[in-house]
């Protein structure tokens, strides 16, 4: 199960993090942040151990939003090793998420 990541908790699980962290960043209302859903879930079982998977609702932590300049969504960036590595924006295939995540 993916982790819901808020202002709180967003240093502790993905800057300190010593494993790679996929970050969505959504909204319950985006069409296709809903499309993209099943996608984050699956991949947050099969990479467990390896990877974390969290989300980020951006209405209700628009201070991360800001910060990370999301501008639209889903975003879904990778960190590693506390900083951001990869940004990509829109649907996303699983294969390619599963890629840019080794």
């Amino acid at each position: 199960m993916e982790l819901k990541l808020n202002s709180e908790n967003f240093d502790d699980e993905v800057i300190k993090s010593s494993e790679p962290v996929l970050v969505d960043f959504y909204a319950d209302w985006c069409g296709p942040c809903k499309m993209m859903a099943p996608v984050i879930e699956e991949l947050a079982d099969e990479l467990q151990g390896k990877a974390k998977v969290g989300k980020v609702n951006v209405d209700e932590n628009q201070d991360l939003a800001m910060e990370y300049n999301v501008m639209s969504i889903p975003t879904l960036v990778i960190f590693k090793d506390g900083e951001e590595y990869k940004r990509l924006v829109g649907v996303r295939d699983k294969s390619e998420l599963l890629n840019e995540l080794k």
